[in-house]
């Protein structure tokens, strides 16, 4: 019996768990392996063959892509109506950012500082809910809700507000015939998906501020304006920028919510969809592809100088 016990720890098992052990580097590595050749093979190496078709030439006359390289498709970019379609994207992304920041801080606010475990549990619930329904269902809803003669309008006549909202809808930029045609609608129908992502990260950050600095605070005899101005604010801020992440890069990158609600101007993830499946220029699809990679880039970088990456 002690024969076969001591040949069991002396096999190949015991001695690979033996040497896994001393070189915890070459464990770590074993571990790592195959996410990362997943990320670098399918996920990286799929960019870099989307960055590569962006050079590529597209001949308008026989509609055909050809491999002779050109930076004609990054030229494309600049040109009016592209850069129109460019510019109307990324403020609409920062407008929603901005919105889903000052609706989500009194909500994440109350469950973190006042919610008792009860009620903190149906916020969370209430708040998750939404996510847990069709996507495309909640868009294609929406622009019943706008509708003329849905219940938005509704609730605007009952408030007797029929003469504010046709004002606002006849700002340019905005306004449409109706709010399920507007700008305007389409920010509403986007501020209330991507509302969830920003109430969690700010809810998490406020989770982490310490009681006792609110009561220092006010042992100093500043005022609830000036604790929240210069304490609370502060410390949150990071779990904003964290929601706005989000709230910024979903955003950017949506094509289903632009195709529903709104005008007919197209976002870049509409672009990238018409250019690649009803045109087939799929170079400039691709070129256009890598126009929220860089922003968002950029916005992650500046997110990262401001903590955000902490309070996630």
């Amino acid at each position: 019996m002690s024969a076969v016990v001591a040949s069991h720890q002396s096999g190949p098992l015991r001695g690979l768990s033996n040497l896994l052990y001393r070189r915890s580097t070459l464990y770590l590595l074993l571990l790592l392996t195959p996410p990362l050749l997943w990320f670098g093979v399918v996920y990286v190496g799929s960019l870099f063959a989307l960055l590569w078709q962006s050079f590529y030439t597209f001949d308008d006359f026989t509609m055909a892509v050809s491999t002779d390289l050109t930076l004609a498709n990054y030229a494309a970019l600049f040109n009016p109506a592209n850069y129109d379609i460019i510019l109307r994207t990324l403020t609409m992304a920062v407008a929603v950012s901005l919105a889903s920041a000052v609706l989500a801080f009194p909500i994440a606010y109350y469950m973190a500082r006042f919610a008792s475990p009860r009620e903190k549990a149906f916020f969370y619930i209430a708040v998750m809910l939404p996510m847990w329904a069709s996507y495309i269902v909640k868009a294609y809803a929406w622009t019943v809700i706008l509708a003329k003669g849905g219940m938005f309008y509704w609730l605007i006549q009952q408030l007797h507000l029929e003469g504010l909202l046709g004002s606002v809808l006849t700002i340019p930029g905005v306004g449409g015939n109706t709010l399920s045609t507007s700008h305007l609608g389409r920010f509403l129908v986007f501020t209330y998906i991507w509302l969830p992502f920003m109430i969690l990260p700010i809810q998490a950050s406020l989770e982490r501020l310490p009681p006792s600095l609110l009561q220092a605070s006010a042992d100093l005899g500043a005022r609830p304006r000036q604790t929240f101005a210069q304490v609370i604010l502060p410390l949150a801020f990071p779990g904003v920028v964290a929601g706005s992440i989000f709230t910024f890069s979903l955003t950017l990158g949506d094509f289903i919510i632009p195709q529903l609600v709104g005008p007919s101007g197209l976002f870049i993830g509409t672009m990238v969809y018409v250019q690649q499946g009803s045109v087939g220029n799929i170079p400039l699809a691709a070129a256009f592809t890598l126009v929220p990679i860089v922003l968002i880039a950029i916005y992650l970088s500046i997110a990262k100088r401001l903590g955000a990456f902490d309070a996630l």
